[in-house]
């Protein structure tokens, strides 16, 4: 059913015919003050930055949230699963929205609605005022993040995606790194207000920003809006989401649990036998079928699974275990941010020559070996120790972070750019809803606390280190996954991107696709 062929990538995502599309473009290069690169990549990483970090600041603000609102540990939950609710109904039709009504308005958009629900929650007086707001602001980033990356991927071609990735990275590893440490800091030194005032400076200079230098594009022929589709995966999306956020401290087989979650996996199901028979989709599934974008999906899934469960689990560890404060904690697990960073320059440089599959693979058997190495650290570890072990971590995902950035939508036509970061998107918080899930249901399972022999409750190390290895697990299977990844199909990624002024004619590849 979902027949492409694996030998060759298509014709309309030729180098030419991605630039010649760019030319025809209402965004294109060239037609403003800015060149439209530069826009879009400013517009992307401010947003971005903005909107990744604000969930980890949120996630460090909740015990002095559940003060300040008197409410218990159950109930402050919904601070964080409104705005993942939210987020997951959204998500699917955004990519859709962007190419009806035109990619720069859908942002801009989505871009006010963020900024000024984090406004909202910051004078939130009351507690239902605050999920009401948090809810609103899931709206905006359900939309933000799509049509974001559609709109950068419109903007480089193929051959300038090495450089772009790097524009990626600050987004995908800097805001939950920094995240911590910013929330501890504002939390401590201000208040807990500013845990999403902190959003609204950002938010405003990016929206005024892509108001006056962003250009607009949209496609041609978007299609009918998929009414059915979207009431499916919106609900079931939703829905999921809900029971994975929820059901490691609640109990997988609690009531609610267990039907949002069941429910919402056949809903899931139907959405995908509705999208696959109708002509105007509302997510475009088949684009699962090419060979190279499903591979590399197949793989983020899985390695974002095991990194963000080890991002959620190692702050928990340092605070609940060994009673650091969240400043300190965020401190501690920053350093995988510097390993992405550092690490990031040696890929760019490696990926011509080498390719996508062998640096994923190797890149993640450095990730699952730091993570088993977790098992070895307790209350009395150095920091150091854990520093290190971070950052090595860090070296490894980006030998996986900027390979799959750049490989993944290298056989995707310009038009389907959108659908394709539509799912791309759902990937992503899928895979980190999972792992977060898998690793705090092991914990769970063996304990994080157990009664010593003097009778006190102490922290069980044992949970802990289960539940690292449990994220080693994970990224070994993803190490596995990557060498099915086609090279041959991410040829098109593999050249020097051509000089200004320089024909395309004479860049050379790095890399001969033939010898793969």
């Amino acid at each position: 059913m979902w027949k492409q062929s694996d030998e060759t990538p298509p014709e309309t995502c030729s180098e030419s015919n991605w630039l010649t599309a760019e030319a025809r473009a209402p965004g294109s290069p060239g037609g403003g003050l800015i060149n439209q690169k530069v826009v879009v990549a400013v517009v992307y990483v401010s947003s971005m930055l903005m909107n990744s970090i604000d969930s980890t600041i949120v996630n460090v603000a909740l015990a002095t949230l559940g003060r300040q609102f008197n409410v218990s540990a159950e109930q402050i939950d919904m601070v964080v699963v409104s705005y993942l609710v939210s987020l997951a109904v959204f998500i699917p039709a955004s990519g859709w929205l962007g190419d009806r009504f035109g990619m720069k308005r859908i942002f801009l958009v989505a871009l006010g609605i963020f900024t000024l629900a984090s406004a909202a929650c910051g004078l939130s007086e009351t507690f239902n005022q605050l999920i009401l707001f948090r809810a609103l602001q899931g709206v905006g980033g359900g939309m933000l993040t799509p049509v974001g990356m559609a709109m950068l991927y419109r903007a480089y071609p193929p051959s300038e995606r090495v450089q772009v990735s790097r524009i990626l990275m600050l987004v995908t590893i800097l805001g939950p790194a920094c995240g911590p440490v910013l929330g501890g800091l504002v939390i401590e030194k201000l208040s807990w207000h500013w845990a999403f005032y902190v959003n609204v400076p950002v938010g405003l200079a990016g929206f005024l920003f892509g108001l006056l230098f962003l250009h607009e594009s949209r496609e041609p022929e978007p299609g009918r809006f998929d009414l059915r589709g979207f009431l499916l995966a919106g609900t079931g999306f939703a829905m999921f989401m809900y029971a994975l956020s929820e059901g490691p401290s609640r109990g997988w087989m609690a009531p609610d649990i267990a039907f949002t979650g069941v429910v919402g996996t056949v809903l899931l199901v139907l959405f995908v036998i509705t999208e696959l028979r109708v002509r105007e989709p509302l997510v475009k599934l088949k684009l699962l079928g090419d060979h190279l974008f499903r591979s590399t999906t197949i793989v983020s899934l899985f390695a974002s699974a095991g990194f963000m469960g080890v991002l959620f689990m190692m702050p928990l560890f340092l605070q609940e275990a060994r009673g650091f404060s969240p400043l300190q904690s965020g401190l501690a697990t920053f350093p995988e941010a510097i390993g992405v960073v550092t690490s990031t320059q040696i890929v760019a440089r490696f990926y011509p020559r080498v390719g996508p599959s062998r640096l994923m693979a190797g890149g993640l058997v450095g990730v699952a070996t730091m993570m088993a190495l977790l098992w070895t650290i307790d209350l009395n570890t150095s920091v150091w120790v854990v520093r290190g072990l971070m950052f090595f971590i860090g070296v490894g995902m980006a030998y996986v972070f900027l390979p799959a950035q750049v490989a993944a939508f290298a056989t995707i036509s310009r038009a389907d750019t959108g659908q394709a970061s539509t799912l791309s998107s759902v990937q992503r918080r899928v895979g980190g809803a999972v792992g977060v899930a898998i690793l705090s249901s092991a914990l769970a399972a063996v304990g994080a606390t157990h009664l010593s022999s003097g009778g006190t409750m102490q922290p069980n190390i044992t949970a802990y280190h289960i539940s690292f290895l449990v994220a080693a697990a994970l990224a070994a299977i993803a190490a596995i996954m990557a060498l099915r990844i086609p090279d041959h199909l991410a040829a098109e990624t593999m050249h020097i991107a051509p000089t200004r002024g320089a024909s395309k004619d004479a860049r050379e590849p790095l890399l001969a696709a033939e010898d793969d």
